[in-house]
């Protein structure tokens, strides 16, 4: 059995389930792993709230279910907030749980943007400038200019501050100018914790590309794939809408490099962008599973059924790739292509051109998407303001 942790996982799920592999999820309320026909509901737990609150008493909770199994379950991560917590508690939740985990300063570093800006210079890694902002000055500073504009400001933890201070969940925003700049600023003082700044790479979301790996625990790699991204919401520096998992011999090799550099083991994800020069340039490195391994589970690596493999002892899925490119999307790339002035009948031709890999909706397991629609309704209900007398009492 595997435990997936995190936010937004039926990705994964329906990954261990074409491996045969039973899962169990701890996810929030409202997630669509939780209406899928291949997960059961461990736990419900909130992964947004503060890093201290992922603490002791959950990890005995986890501990005490991993007990009650005829053998102690496999345990997979798929965002920050858990990569966090099973570095964190990993002497305790070993325990009850067989995992695979960086080395602990490691995992603090990629969780901080601040922390990897410091050690991917360090590691001489190809990283746009970087500042890191001291947001409880009452200006920005004058080093954050020299980077010259537009720059790009990255919350060092994507929370629920960050969320307040920008009104949204883009992964950073642009600065276009000085005088925007200086209107932002005093937003970013109500942070959890220091943003940085970083030099723009001009380019668009289709120049961003990504490397998928599995490190076993000798160094070796187990499974590895790259990819693309088509569209993200919003359109820049949103989510993943659509992508393409494709052979880029490129990023494999910077890909594997990065790995070396740091001593990596487990699974990566790691994020670069190709300059108007055709150099890559290094993001960030997320230390977890994604989204981006159901579709690479479809085009022949299977990351997640390989981890689990290797941790239980058993023989690993053989990897292999497919004839061509797999595509994914999600139901809101609808909304994407729209966005980024994309035809809906050149996006309809695309769909049936393509046959991508659906995310949430998969026809012969259709709860995660019904279930989510539910919560919307029902959350778009709870605001709708009361009709004229509804609700009133006496004095109305």
């Amino acid at each position: 059995m595997a435990v997936v942790l995190g936010a937004r996982v039926i990705e994964v799920v329906r990954s261990l389930a074409m491996g045969g592999i039973p899962v169990g999820v701890v996810t929030p309320t409202g997630d669509p792993a939780r209406w899928s026909r291949y997960a059961r509901n461990v736990m419900t737990w909130d992964w947004m709230l503060p890093a201290e609150r992922h603490d002791d008493a959950l990890a005995d909770r986890l501990v005490r279910f991993a007990r009650q199994q005829s053998s102690p379950p496999v345990l997979l991560y798929c965002s920050d907030q858990p990569m966090v917590f099973v570095s964190r508690h990993r002497r305790r939740l070993a325990e009850g749980f067989r995992f695979a985990v960086p080395d602990a300063a490691l995992v603090e570093a990629m969780e901080d943007k601040a922390r990897f800006a410091a050690l991917a210079t360090a590691r001489s890694l190809p990283v746009p400038p970087t500042v890191v902002l001291d947001v409880c000055r009452p200006e920005p500073p004058d080093e954050l200019l020299d980077l010259g504009l537009p720059l790009i400001v990255k919350p060092t933890a994507r929370d629920r501050t960050w969320v307040e201070a920008v009104g949204s969940n883009t992964k950073a925003i642009r600065i276009d100018s000085k005088e925007q700049l200086l209107e932002v600023w005093p937003r970013l003082r109500g942070l959890s914790k220091p943003a940085i700044a970083q030099e723009s790479i001009p380019g668009p979301e289709t120049a961003v590309v990504s490397y998928h790996v599995y490190v076993d625990g000798n160094g070796e790699i187990a499974g590895e794939f790259t990819g693309r991204k088509i569209r993200t919401i919003p359109v820049e520096y949103g989510h993943t809408a659509s992508l393409t998992i494709m052979d880029d011999p490129e990023v494999r090799r910077l890909g594997r490099k990065v790995c070396t550099a740091l001593d990596l083991r487990g699974v990566a994800k790691i994020d670069f962008k190709y300059g108007p020069d055709g150099r890559l340039y290094l993001f960030e490195i997320n230390a977890r599973l994604t989204l981006w391994v159901h579709p690479g589970a479809r085009a022949g690596v299977n990351l997640p059924a390989i981890v689990h493999a290797d941790l239980t002892g058993r023989p690993r899925p053989r990897c292999g790739r497919t004839g061509g490119d797999v595509d994914w999307v999600h139901p809101k790339d609808v909304l994407a292509a729209r966005a980024h002035g994309v035809p809906m009948t050149e996006w309809l031709s695309w769909l049936w051109r393509t046959r991508p890999v659906t995310g949430v909706w998969k026809w012969d397991d259709p709860g995660p998407l019904l279930g989510m629609a539910a919560v919307r309704v029902k959350g778009a209900v709870a605001r709708r303001p009361p009709a004229r007398g509804e609700g009133c009492g006496s004095d109305c």
